[in-house]
């Protein structure tokens, strides 16, 4: 190989190749000796033996290196020359004419057939295509293709299979890579879904939160909702009572079941709630309104009576609530009845906390367990008990005290 060097006269000038000229190496580094004289002389290089035939001469020169296979500069004429035709005339290109070093270089590779894209020089040497696949003829070509779309024309199950998720694509393949078979993918498929038992678990558990719900939501409609439509409704029914009286439309006498007729005051627990006639729970209690027992087997008097027992009953949870806290009345506590033409005015006597609801006896003329031991006028509130239950009932008993005449005005005990 012949690289870049300096004249005799320049920097290295005549002494660093004279001292190793002559002899040696001859005058010239490149010149005599090595190439041309005694030591590698005419017999190395330039003589009959390697000289003329394996460069310059006509087996190996004129057909291998010679004129025809690497041109005439490379090998055969001066050494520092360029070749001026390449192999074959096409395959390579001249280097640049700038370039005055002669070294090793890589074939530049063949263009593309057919506008594909060219192969490398390493491709070239291991007979590889463009796409790494073996260049092994149409038929390789044929069977790489056929691996890629699977053994039923669609894309190999290994590339892409929804059942694997670990797979690139989510493909599913059996070990070593190759594509399940239907039985295989079939029985993986079946092995991802969820057994009876888990089924019946999920199943079971929608049941318990949706009957949760649903209780959830009754609930909330119980103690909440029915008490707002309830004192909507006694709201109403108490505003059309006094209108009615204020008009003159009501009229005192017998009333139809549902029909209010009178107003009941109990100003320690603020309750103001209208009375209407049966103690049906759809037609009255329900509606938020105390009912009065008109019933014949549970009939009782009425207000303006001389004598007798004067009945309520009210709902002390839910649907307006209005006897929920008569517990807590005390002896002397004010219970106002009031009706279009007079206020009745009742004080709390006594009350039995607990007893049957067949226990009809509390709503007798003189009620038993009352304390009263003869006939007046007295007024019985019933509700039930405990609190949320329907289990027994509670009785508070009053004795009237006080007959006012509305042209009088409010007894004091509303007053108050």
């Amino acid at each position: 190989m012949t690289a870049l060097r300096p004249e005799r006269e320049d920097a290295y000038g005549t002494a660093p190749y004279a001292s190793y000229g002559g002899e040696r190496y001859g005058a010239d580094p490149y010149g005599g000796a090595p190439y041309g004289g005694d030591a590698q002389g005419g017999d190395a290089y330039g003589g009959a033996a390697p000289g003329d035939t394996a460069y310059n001469g006509a087996a190996p020169g004129g057909a291998v290196y010679g004129s025809t296979a690497y041109g005439d500069g490379s090998y055969g004429g001066h050494v520092g020359q360029v070749r001026q035709q390449p192999r074959g005339g096409e395959a390579y290109a001249p280097p640049p004419a700038d370039d005055e070093t002669v070294a090793l270089r890589l074939p530049e590779p063949p263009p593309a057939p057919y506008g594909g894209t060219p192969r490398s020089a390493s491709d070239a040497r291991t007979g590889s295509a463009a796409d790494g696949t073996a260049d092994g003829g149409r038929a390789a070509r044929r069977r790489a293709a056929k691996g890629r779309r699977g053994r039923h024309g669609g894309v190999s199950s290994a590339a892409h299979d929804p059942l694997d998720p670990n797979a690139p694509g989510g493909g599913s393949s059996a070990p070593g890579g190759r594509p399940l078979s239907r039985v295989e993918a079939r029985r993986r498929q079946r092995a991802r879904k969820p057994s009876p038992a888990v089924v019946a678990s999920r199943a079971v558990g929608e049941v318990f939160i949706t009957t949760g719900v649903l209780m959830l939501l009754f609930v909330t409609y119980q103690l909440w909702w029915t008490n707002v439509r309830a004192h909507a409704q006694a709201s109403a029914e108490a505003d059309s009572l006094q209108d009615d009286w204020a008009s003159g439309k009501g009229n005192p006498g017998t009333f139809s079941p549902g029909q209010g007729f009178a107003i009941l005051h109990i100003p320690k627990l603020d309750v103001v709630v209208p009375i209407a006639e049966g103690v049906s729970n759809k037609k009255v209690l329900d509606k938020g309104m105390v009912g009065h027992y008109g019933e014949e087997e549970l009939k009782t008097a009425m207000p303006q009576d001389k004598t007798g027992n004067f009945g309520l009953a009210g709902h002390r949870n839910t649907h307006g609530e209005p006897f929920r806290y008569i517990n807590r009345l005390s002896a002397g506590d004010a219970i106002v009845v009031e009706t279009q033409d007079e206020y009745f005015v009742y004080k709390m006597a006594s009350i039995l906390p607990v007893t049957s609801p067949s226990n009809t006896s509390v709503l007798d003329a003189v009620p038993a367990g009352s304390g009263f031991t003869k006939p007046g006028r007295y007024i019985t509130l019933t509700t039930c008990t405990p609190e949320f239950t329907s289990k027994y009932r509670m009785i508070v008993w009053g004795k009237m005290v006080e007959e006012r005449p509305r042209s009088k005005g409010k007894p004091d005990a509303l007053v108050q």
